[in-house]
C-alpha cells in the first residue's frame, strides 16, 4: 500500500520556484532516500510535504489516503508523519526529557515511550535532565530522533541527520533506522551523503535543481549513474 503519495508538487519562496513537479511515493514501511547537492531542494521538499513550507501547490499530496495538502503541519504531525529537521531545532530552554516528552503532544498511541526511546539511545537517561544545550552535536540529534519517535509516526521524515557529525555517531543513527523500521515505521531520509543514504534505502530519488533526475532501485543504477544525476553531469 502506497503510505506517502506527492505528484506534480511545486514550491516556491515569493518569486523564485523551488520545487518543479516533484513526484514521489513511500510504500508502508519502506525506506526512501531523497540525495542532492546543496540547494537542490531537499528540504524544501521535507517540509513542504511535511505542512512547514505553505507556497506549494501539487496535483496529489496525501497521506495515508487522504489529502494533506491544506493541513498544518501539527495536523500532519497528529495524522502519523513527523519531521527531524535539519539542525535539529531542540527548545534549548528545556532539559533532554522535557525536549522528548515534547513528542507526546501528537497524542498518538504505539510502540514508541520515553523508556523505548532510552533504550534506542543509551547515551540519553544519565543526560535526562541536563539542558539539551550543554549537549554535543550527536547528542543533540539523538534527541531530535527521539522526540520525533515519541509521536509513534507512521512515516518519519529525517533531514540531513549526518550533517556536522562524527562517522562513528553517524553509522549508529543509521544502524538504529534498522531497528525503527522493524516496527513498521516507514521513513524518508534526505541525505548529501550518498554511500549512507544507499545503505539504508529501497529506493532513492535525486534531485537536482529542485527536480528529480534519477529514481529507481540503488541496484538498478551504477554509482557512476547515480553520481552523474547528482553532479548533473554528462556520463563518459
Amino acid at each position: 500500500m502506497t503510505l506517502l503519495h506527492v505528484e506534480d508538487l511545486n514550491a516556491f519562496y515569493g518569486d523564485f520556484q523551488a520545487l518543479f513537479g516533484v513526484g514521489l511515493a513511500v510504500g508502508e514501511g519502506e525506506c526512501i532516500a531523497v540525495i542532492g547537492s546543496n540547494g537542490a531542494g531537499k528540504s524544501t521538499f521535507l517540509r513542504s510535504v511535511a505542512g512547514l513550507h505553505r507556497a506549494r501547490s501539487a496535483k496529489r499530496l496525501s497521506f495515508a489516503g487522504k489529502e494533506i495538502g491544506t493541513m498544518a503541519a501539527s495536523e500532519v504531525a497528529a495524522f502519523g508523519m513527523t519531521l527531524v529537521p535539519e539542525g535539529r531545532r531542540l527548545f534549548s530552554s528545556l532539559t533532554v526529557e522535557e525536549n522528548l516528552t515534547i513528542g507526546r503532544s501528537a497524542g498518538r498511541s504505539g510502540y514508541w515511550n520515553l523508556a523505548r526511546v532510552y533504550e534506542l539511545f543509551p547515551a540519553l537517561p544519565e543526560l535526562a535532565r541536563r539542558p539539551v544545550t550543554r549537549l554535543s552535536g550527536g547528542q543533540q540529534q539523538m534527541v531530535a530522533v527521539g522526540r520525533a519517535l515519541m509521536t509513534n509516526p507512521t512515516l518519519l521524515l529525517c533531514d540531513e541527520i549526518s550533517l556536522g557529525l562524527a562517522p562513528v555517531v553517524v553509522k549508529g543513527m543509521y544502524e538504529n533506522f534498522r531497528r525503527v523500521r522493524g516496527q513498521g515505521t516507514a521513513l524518508v531520509v534526505v541525505e548529501q551523503d550518498i554511500g549512507q543514504a544507499l545503505s539504508v534505502a529501497d529506493r532513492i530519488y535525486c534531485l537536482r535543481r529542485g527536480a528529480i533526475a534519477l529514481s529507481g532501485r540503488p541496484a538498478e543504477f551504477t554509482r557512476d549513474q547515480i553520481a552523474a544525476a547528482y553532479f548533473g553531469v554528462a556520463e563518459a
